[in-house]
């Protein structure tokens, strides 16, 4: 048994150092395969699984963490970026099963923020150094086109230069170009699992994997940049679901990748399901780092909520992005996607300042630009404070 442990280890250590060759290799301007058997993928990640207590004594632990932050280092270097989110409505119509704020959801106190409000939060951000904004929400019905493309215009108007990224659920091929014609520069909207089983194990009949990658498909043929990405440790998920997701996000090439731990909420199917690990959500960041070297992946609020120095993990396993909320703190308790959601009380300065200093005694750079992927980089990033 012990040989065959570490024969599995040596397989898992050369895996993660020839990605990590490929990745640099890739950036230096050579051309790399990006084909990967899904068997392979399978084996490493269910290595990780297995050793997951020996996160601090492993090898193989200990290459993916330092391969993840070398890539992460050659492309964007120290900087982790700042968006300013601002969840702007709890109404939805869907049931995902495993959501806080779904429609059939008991409890739920339900808010729209009207314009005037959410531009209010983008002033408050501004002053406070912001130049990259996130308007989350549930897909509710109210907002359409024309009320989204109202709101995005008035928004463009007063912030000509400031990002706005949208997370608003699945639309027409129709209303993703009227908005992002309207101003829109980005679009989040993960796919949670990319097998059609799995995905159906966590959906109703009427939500559909294949309309979810078609939706994703529009967005990047629309000029978005793209974020897509899963929860780890859903209910009945399997190493090869986790396999599946990183084929389904090389395909994709997306520009953002958000990977978080599954956590229940009260009132859902999945209410007595155990968190996700800590440790295997850090080792899909790493992963998802090394496969996608220019991805930008967020250390997620689920990461802090489960672990009180959660963020700062993610950090040293590949990621460099942080979401702040900005929403009015009294709204922040109704958007409820899962339990003991932490920050909900925090004015967004105090929220500000607590990042910051977390991020540089991480021994990392706060950074306010717009924080563009690579490939849509241009001069507003070098012009924008790096530091408050």
């Amino acid at each position: 048994m012990a040989n065959q442990n570490q024969n599995q280890e040596a397989a898992v250590l050369s895996f993660v150092n020839r990605k990590r060759e490929d990745a640099l290799s890739s950036l230096s301007g050579h051309a790399i395969s990006p084909k990967i058997c899904e068997d392979d993928l399978a084996d490493v990640i269910s290595f990780f699984q297995h050793f997951s207590d020996a996160v601090d004594t492993s090898p193989a632990f200990s290459a993916l963490r330092d391969a993840a932050q070398t890539v992460r280092k050659a492309v964007y270097g120290d900087r982790v970026f700042f968006r300013g989110l601002i969840e702007f409505t709890n109404y939805c119509k869907n049931d995902c099963y495993y959501c806080g704020i779904g429609r059939h959801v008991e409890g739920v106190h339900r808010y729209r923020l009207s314009t005037e409000e959410i531009l209010a939060c983008f002033r408050n951000g501004r002053k406070l150094g912001y130049h990259s904004f996130v308007l989350q929400g549930g897909e509710d019905p109210f907002f359409t086109d024309d009320r989204m493309c109202d709101m995005i215009t008035s928004l463009r108007k007063e912030f000509p230069s400031e990002a706005i990224t949208l997370s608003i659920g699945e639309r027409s091929h129709e209303s993703y170009q009227r908005m992002f014609d309207a101003g829109a520069d980005r679009y989040l909207l993960r796919h949670e699992s990319a097998s059609e089983e799995h995905y159906a194990m966590l959906h109703p009949r009427d939500m559909l994997l294949s309309n979810r990658k078609a939706c994703l498909y529009d967005l990047k043929r629309i000029g978005y940049q793209v974020g897509a990405g899963f929860m780890v440790g859903s209910p009945f998920q399997t190493a090869g679901n986790l396999a599946e997701d990183l084929r389904f996000l090389i395909e994709l090439s997306p520009q953002m990748v958000g990977i978080g731990p599954f956590i229940p909420s009260s009132g859902t199917r999945f209410s007595a399901f155990p968190t996700g690990s800590l440790t295997m959500t850090l080792v899909m960041i790493a992963l998802t780092r090394i496969l996608l070297p220019t991805t930008l992946i967020p250390s997620t609020t689920a990461l802090g909520t489960i672990d009180p120095v959660g963020r700062e993990k993610g950090f040293s396993y590949g990621a460099n992005v942080v979401m702040p909320n900005l929403s009015p703190v009294s709204v922040r308790a109704d958007y409820a996607l899962y339990d003991n959601k932490i920050c909900i009380t925090d004015d967004a300065s105090k929220c500000q300042k607590c990042l910051t200093t977390r991020i540089l005694q991480s021994g990392n750079l706060p950074d306010f630009s717009r924080g563009d992927h690579v490939c849509f980089s241009d001069d507003r990033n070098k012009d924008e404070a790096t530091n408050k």
